[in-house]
């Protein structure tokens, strides 16, 4: 595709909170190379903190789903007169809001079915797929991103919680979904292992999250809990008090990604393949690739199948510590 000729653009992705994470390369890398081009982002309101201070951005459109909003909405981007649609959510909602629209449109191939097969069926197609990233760049053909993963861009402070004389590692132990989120024991195992290194324990988290960073920060000594309401700004910026993040397969492995702070991972029902890794970025997976029901969902579950859950149980603290430490020493 010839994007010289392009002088504005809209991308979509309405949610969710890695998944729009994981556009900014494509963004950034287009506006760099391409600084004629105007850059318009759709997404649902929930996650427009993600992008609101991306310098790369011309104008956030935000979703809401009700039905005459919906009608005004696509009346308002129809006249945009934009050059090309790139839709990176590709589901039925993305496709009603730009479907009455002449405008051309390239959309993101999701390969639903290769996902089926290698849940269901264990056969593996995407064992050489990329990073979802560079596979959201393919929808321009040979495009090529830069090599300075995610952008998360804030303006706010660190919370006055943190001590200058003090080494922070950060929790981030919730999902949205059980089977992607490593035990709430192990966690508090693993903080009071880095106690006795001299690392104090910073919790991070969004509203949902707030009863599990409770629970664990008040068995951990001198814990503190840093959830909030889903201030994804206020997060990240604490964050950059952290040598480290330890987390689940979550949105916020990707901001501490963004943030350039290494990450120690957990993948339980979910595997690398699907592509949601810690994109440029250093890092390290800990997973259990010895079970024959891995992966048992693309998105996670909220319960084990199988009833063992040894995807995430057989990942014990000792080894989460071990690798921990050659991840901060390397």
């Amino acid at each position: 595709m010839n994007l010289n000729k392009l002088k504005k653009i809209l991308i979509i992705r309405l949610s969710s909170l890695g998944d729009i994470l994981l556009t900014t390369p494509l963004i950034r890398t287009i506006k760099e190379n391409y600084p004629q081009i105007e850059i318009d982002f759709l997404l649902k309101d929930l996650f427009k903190d993600v992008l609101i201070q991306n310098p790369y951005l011309n104008n956030l459109f935000i979703y809401i789903s009700e039905k005459h909003e919906l009608t005004k909405l696509a009346d308002k981007l129809k006249a945009q007169n934009y050059d090309l649609i790139i839709d990176l959510q590709n589901n039925l909602r993305s496709k009603k809001i730009t479907s009455h629209s002449k405008i051309p449109k390239i959309r993101f191939d999701k390969r639903d079915l290769d996902k089926l097969l290698l849940v269901h069926f264990k056969i593996n197609r995407l064992k050489s797929a990329p990073p979802i990233p560079v596979r959201y760049a393919s929808v321009l053909g040979e495009f090529q991103l830069d090599d300075k993963g995610l952008d998360l861009f804030t303006n706010k402070s660190a919370a006055n919680l943190f001590k200058e004389d003090k080494k922070y590692i950060g929790f981030c132990p919730g999902s949205r979904h059980f089977t992607k989120m490593w035990s709430k024991e192990y966690y508090v195992d693993l903080g009071n292992q880095l106690i006795k290194e001299n690392y104090n324990i910073a919790l991070f988290g969004g509203k949902e999250d707030k009863v599990i960073c409770e629970e664990i920060s008040a068995k951990i000594p001198g814990a503190i809990n840093l959830s909030n309401d889903d201030d994804i700004l206020q997060t990240v910026a604490n964050m950059k008090k952290c040598d480290a993040i330890v987390c689940n397969d979550s949105g916020l492995m990707h901001a501490a990604c963004a943030e350039k702070i290494p990450v120690l991972i957990f993948f339980g029902s979910t595997v690398k393949e699907f592509g949601f890794l810690p994109y440029q970025n250093k890092n390290v997976i800990l997973e259990n690739n010895s079970l024959s029901c891995r992966p048992c969902t693309h998105i996670g579950k909220s319960y084990c199948p199988k009833g063992h859950f040894k995807c995430m149980l057989d990942i014990d603290p000792k080894t989460a510590f071990n690798k921990l430490n050659l991840l901060l020493h390397s």
